[in-house]
This record gives structure tokens, C-alpha cells and sequence, in this order.
């Protein structure tokens, strides 16, 4: 499973500042398992939307999204649907958002952030793959991933070291900036490269605290120790003040003192 979490709405509404229209996209697989991209969230997305201001012109859940062949398929229905939108809002991981970028011809914008859970994954047919960054940029990128498609995982661009399309470290490799830049300007998307962005946080690449601590983590990790500090032990309850020339509470007594006598 790949974990996805809802990005925050005031980022999603940020994206769709110059659209008036949206269709949405969610996905009955692992989003909806997440609580970020099932029937459920759909709705309450085209709700908030609605309120906002935005014309949703249609909704659906795909069975999975992480196949393009299968969104294809299952967003047969809703073709007159997606073209009188503006743009696509997709609610999944960051596969399902690459798969649904390369299947319509339409601005794709990412609903949702990839987590990292440091555990295996199931197998897709698809050559899309996720960084789990946790801070999803597909839409800066015509929902090309740069980290997974670029050799060097760059985000702000080519190196300039390509040759006829090809990537310098694997020359049998495209390259991925290319790419991007070719979807981009299919689209006439071009100007979101002037885009700047912030960088990345790379915290966020790796497992967070509480998941290191589970139980599911070790399992899947076994051998791995993580590099999270434990806890300091709290700190001894204070102690009741002895009075003068009195034995401590448990110190041993003195050799060869008595007890003292009760005086009446």
C-alpha cells in the first residue's frame, strides 16, 4: 500500500486560482484506505470547492488509479465531463496523479502529498514512480515526477548535461527534464517553469517518528535501528528533607548504635 495524505486546502485552492472549473479524481485503492482520496473525501473535496467558488463539472473513483490503460478506462464515461473542465484535481499518490496526467490532455493538479511509511509496496504494471517526497510538485511539472524521472532527482530543472534527449549518467535513459519540458509545452504549459519554488524540505523524505515506532515498521525493517533519539528518563521524585543528625530513610545504621530508650 502507498500512503497519501490530502494536501491543504488553501494549497489546492492556490492551484486553481485561474481555473473557474474542475473535475475530480479519487481512487477506491490505496487512497481510499489512506482516508485521502476515497468516495468519501471526493465529495467533501467537490463540497469545499463548490463553496469556494469553483464549478466541479463531475467526479469519479477509479478502482486504481496506478495504471494508465485502467483510468483510461474507467474515466470513459466522463468524457464530456473532463473536457468542460478547466483543469483535473487527482486524490491518490503520486503514481495515480503521474498515470492521470499522462492519460488526458489536460492541467493536472495534485490533491495529495505521498508519505513516506519506510515499508514494501505492491507491484504495478505502469513505469511511473513516486519518490514519496511528501511535498508533491506535479503540478509544476506536467505530472512528471523530476526525482523519479531524472537520474540526479533535480527539481529546479535540467543540468545541461543531456545529449539528444539522453541522460548523461545513463545514456539509454531519457532524459527526465526533457520530458517535462516536452509535456509542458504540448500542453502550453510552459510558463509554469518561470514558477519559482521553495526548496525542498528533506525531512520529509524519510519515515516519520511515530511510524519508526511501530510494530509494522520493524517487521518490514528487521535489523534496522532508528536514528531517533529515546526519550530521557523522568526525572527521580524528590525526596522528603532529613532532619538533622537523623539516619537517612534505608541507610544502613552505624556499628554499634543503639536504638534510642522511650522516655516516659
Amino acid at each position: 500500500m502507498i500512503y497519501s495524505e490530502q494536501k491543504p486546502f488553501d494549497e489546492i485552492k492556490a492551484y486553481l486560482e485561474k481555473d473557474h472549473s474542475v473535475f475530480i479524481v479519487g481512487c477506491d485503492g490505496c487512497a481510499q484506505s489512506s482516508g485521502s482520496g476515497g468516495p468519501k473525501q471526493v465529495a467533501e473535496m467537490a463540497q469545499k470547492l463548490t463553496e469556494a467558488g469553483k464549478k466541479v463539472t463531475g467526479t469519479k473513483v477509479v478502482g486504481f488509479l496506478c495504471g494508465k490503460a485502467v483510468v483510461k478506462s474507467g474515466l470513459r464515461g466522463k468524457t464530456d465531463q473532463i473536457k468542460e473542465a478547466d483543469a483535473v484535481l487527482v486524490l491518490t499518490c503520486g503514481i495515480g496523479i503521474q498515470c492521470v496526467a499522462a492519460a488526458l490532455n489536460k492541467p493536472v493538479y495534485p490533491g495529495c502529498n505521498t508519505v513516506n511509511r519506510g515499508g514494501m509496496h505492491g507491484e504495478w504494471e505502469g513505469s511511473e514512480r513516486c519518490f514519496e517526497c511528501g511535498q508533491c510538485l506535479l503540478w509544476h511539472t506536467g505530472g512528471i515526477c523530476p526525482m523519479t524521472a531524472c537520474t540526479k532527482s533535480l527539481v529546479s530543472g535540467a543540468c545541461g548535461g543531456a545529449n539528444k534527449g539522453k541522460c548523461e549518467v545513463n545514456k539509454d535513459r531519457d532524459c527526465g527534464w526533457e520530458l517535462i519540458y516536452n509535456r509542458l509545452k504540448e500542453r502550453g504549459l510552459l510558463s509554469r517553469l518561470d514558477d519559482m519554488l521553495k526548496p525542498q524540505d528533506q525531512r520529509k523524505y524519510y519515515p516519520r517518528p511515530e511510524m519508526m515506532s511501530l510494530a509494522r515498521y520493524a517487521i518490514e525493517n528487521p535489523g534496522h535501528v532508528t536514528d531517533q533519539p529515546k526519550p530521557p528518563p523522568p526525572p527521580p521524585a524528590p525526596k522528603a528533607a532529613t532532619p538533622a543528625g537523623a539516619t537517612p530513610a534505608g541507610a544502613p545504621k552505624p556499628a554499634g548504635t543503639n536504638p534510642p530508650k522511650e522516655v516516659k
